[in-house]
């Protein structure tokens, strides 16, 4: 089911006749996004759309985020009016003011030069009015917002392979034709000036006329200077064709190593992940460099092997025939060079990712002195790395040490040849002759080696294929992330049967778990380590989406729930925290567009984090470093409590939130559990128990299976495993404090279950 499916299915999002009603309440831009995506049959919630009270205009940049996140397509430009005549598109376009409005622009007509615009409702009436250029350049300034539904499946479903990059680089056909017809004009400059120094030469040799010298030698340098002067403008087309697909590949790759699920990153070292991209990029200089200037030579070689035949068939014969030979040199190697560099390219992922583990893991090699096992364990991958290098390089030189001589004959030997056959034939018209086919044969060498260099190029290439193909490959969670229902949640939580089982393991991590609380609960979950904690909290933000049994939030099945939509509704904290260098500030909002400072500090204050901010030197604007070393551990995670809270989720998730704080960080974040829970329904991972005493409910798994439900008192009556597990962290609590000390009674404690 997709996205607007779901959102009608749910009734979540849709505008009614009481929203009709408050159109005019809403900003002109968000009024005409409503209705190009109900034009698609997509309602979107205009409720979600968070615009800051200081900034009475949007920015299309936060308009565009907006959008996506609902779950359609979108993306800001800026147009010129032709433009906009000749724009291709399935529905309506959004055109921005100057002044802050918006028209949507639902018709071109290019033979009159007008275009029809009016004023956007939500409803879809209004009158439709034509504009032309003039009037509109008064008022508009060339902004656009192109709205349309998510690409089709075929589009997402977009797998690395050359067939793709292939297309990518085809994409710029408006520039390569412009290349290809540089390469034919050049071309063309090789040829005349030959072809008027065939017919010349034997004029100056036989009449000694110094002004037909003269003459030649002019064309011949306005040849060269128009060939340069083309040779560097197609050079720059090429650039910018490369630079094109460069920025295109980075974004494809970008986009598909974020869509990859979580548990895939946590069983790959991210040192194979690393040298995988890094494949990605010399794949992409293969095809927008050699394989493209080979084939734009291939323009010249199709003009210029006629012309060699014509001029001296038994010399173009013989650089055809050495050609031939050296491609059969190289297809003999081939083979074994891609198995070989197969094994490099192998033993380069081991070699990186022993470097990114290490520096990931800096700080436990030095604080345990692991230096010198780290460096012998380089050491000893840089050494097989290197040996296979070194028989790779060695295997290279072959096929390029016997096809030299046939090379050097294709750019020298042929003039010899010439040379004795215009000795032989005493003819000025051979002397000739051969001085042109020469002058053609070193333009003509060049392109037929480097076909045959192509081929041992494109089988390196493809044997690091196979290694970008194995990351980037990989299934992803877009069919989750972009399609399904979009509910407005209350935070009801039901486990119906459940059972999970990790890929390679036997023993499920849930078995049969079955539970269920009301919104607004402040929900724990104890038990001792592998029972199935953590696993709970990750069905939970559908990481993993292959269980059995149901798991619902208000009623609606998890699997069913747009991915993106889920999680921007749960907030979550973790027992260790990523903060991204940048400001403090910058890291509570992520990124998210249309947060502004006030939600900043609401959100820090509630975490129980603006106390420490405000001493700060520079407040909220405090840098954080690449492992935020300026902060400490309780202020990082309130940090993180913060970020995770702005959004103002109806669903929390602590996994282990205070484990690795210090009494004093931990003391400040449980005070504000209570706050932090008003409103939402929490799920608070924890193992120490101290921290779940006023908890709603607290769970108690072991091995996989729920043990007993209940508040902190009830367990520590009827459950011994929560007993046991209370005791060991209260051993200090004597027993005439144990009566008073959250409800739990010391005789109770001392007995057995």
């Amino acid at each position: 089911m997709d996205a607007a499916d779901g959102r009608k299915s749910e009734g979540t999002g849709r505008i009614d006749e009481a929203s009709l009603g408050r159109e005019q309440g809403l900003h002109s831009w968000l009024v005409g996004a409503l209705a190009i995506a109900r034009y698609h049959g997509i309602d979107l919630d205009p409720t979600t759309f968070r615009l800051d009270p200081a900034t009475p205009v949007p920015s299309p940049a936060v308009l565009v985020e907006w959008i996506r996140e609902q779950g359609m397509w979108a993306k800001a430009v800026r147009l010129k009016w032709q433009q906009l005549l000749r724009l291709e598109t399935t529905g309506p376009v959004l055109l921005l003011m100057k002044d802050g409005g918006a028209v949507l622009m639902v018709e071109a007509d290019a033979a009159r030069n007008v275009i029809f615009v009016k004023e956007p409702t939500i409803s879809g009436g209004g009158v439709t009015v034509p504009v032309d250029e003039l009037r509109l350049s008064q008022v508009w300034d060339g902004e656009v917002v192109l709205i349309r539904s998510q690409r089709s499946d075929e589009e997402q479903d977009i797998s690395l392979s050359f067939g793709f990059l292939s297309k990518l680089v085809l994409q710029e056909r408006g520039i390569l034709r412009s290349v290809a017809f540089a390469s034919l004009i050049i071309t063309f400059l090789t040829i005349v000036p030959i072809l008027i120094v065939f017919s010349a030469i034997q004029r100056v040799l036989e009449y000694g006329s110094m002004s037909t010298l003269l003459l030649v030698t002019i064309i011949l340098v306005v040849a060269v200077v128009l060939d340069a002067i083309l040779t560097h403008a197609r050079g720059n087309l090429l650039q910018v064709v490369s630079t094109r697909v460069d920025a295109k590949i980075q974004l494809f790759v970008f986009k598909r190593l974020l869509s990859l699920p979580l548990d895939y990153f946590e069983r790959t070292q991210s040192g194979v992940i690393g040298q995988a991209i890094g494949k990605v990029y010399q794949i992409r200089e293969f095809i927008t460099g050699r394989l493209l200037e080979t084939f734009i030579d291939a323009t010249m070689l199709l003009i210029l092997l006629p012309v060699m035949f014509f001029m001296s068939a038994t010399l173009a014969w013989t650089v055809v025939a050495a050609a031939g030979l050296i491609m059969l040199i190289i297809a003999c190697f081939l083979r074994p060079i891609r198995i070989l560099t197969g094994k490099v390219s192998a033993a380069e992922s081991r070699k990186f990712s022993v470097l990114v583990e290490s520096l990931h893991g800096i700080k436990t090699v030095k604080s345990l002195a692991l230096e010198s096992a780290r460096y012998s364990q380089w050491d000893e991958y840089v050494a097989q790395a290197g040996d296979l290098r070194l028989q790779a390089g060695r295997l290279a030189l072959w096929p390029t040490t016997l096809t030299l001589p046939l090379q050097r004959y294709c750019q020298y030997g042929v003039m010899l040849l010439g040379g004795y056959i215009a000795l032989t034939s005493k003819s000025n018209a051979e002397i000739g002759s051969l001085m042109a086919f020469s002058m053609i044969s070193m333009r003509t060498a060049g392109p037929l080696i480097g076909f045959t260099k192509l081929m041992q190029d494109f089988e390196e290439v493809r044997a690091t294929m196979g290694e970008a193909q194995a990351v980037l490959n990989n299934p992803p969670e877009v069919r989750g992330i972009d399609r399904g229902l979009r509910p407005v949640f209350a935070g009801a939580l039901e486990f119906d049967g459940v059972s999970f089982t990790y890929q390679g393991s036997q023993r499920p991590a849930l078995d049969d778990v079955n539970f269920s609380v009301p919104a607004g609960t402040m929900l724990g979950l104890v038990g001792r380590s592998g029972s199935g904690k953590s696993t709970i909290t990750r069905l939970l933000q559908g990481i993993s989406r292959d269980y059995s049994g149901f798991l619902k939030i208000d009623g609606v099945e998890l699997r069913s729930i747009n991915l993106r939509h889920l999680r921007r509704n749960f907030g979550v904290v973790l027992q260790e925290n990523f903060l991204f260098r940048g400001s403090i500030r910058d890291n509570i909002i992520g990124g998210r567009a249309g947060l502004t400072m006030e939600d900043v500090v609401r959100a820090a204050r509630l975490a129980g984090a603006e106390e420490f901010i405000e001493r700060m030197p520079n407040g909220y604007d405090t840098f954080i470093q690449e492992g935020s070393p300026n902060l400490s551990g309780g202020q990082r995670q309130r940090i993180a409590i913060a970020r995770a809270l702005i959004v103002d989720p109806r669903l929390m998730i602590l996994d282990e939130a205070t484990s690795a704080l210090d009494p004093e960080s931990e003391a400040l974040v449980n005070a504000n559990l209570k706050r932090i829970g008003a409103g939402r329904t929490m799920v608070i991972v924890s193992h120490r128990l101290a921290s779940l005493v006023d908890c709603t409910a607290i769970i108690v798994m072991d091995k996989g299976t729920v043990l007993d439900v209940g508040t902190h008192a009830e367990l520590v009556e009827r459950c011994s495993v929560y007993r046991m597990l209370w005791l060991q962290q209260n051993r200090h609590m004597t027993e005439n404090q144990g009566n008073t000390r959250h409800g739990s009674p010391t005789p109770v404690l001392a007995q057995g279950d």
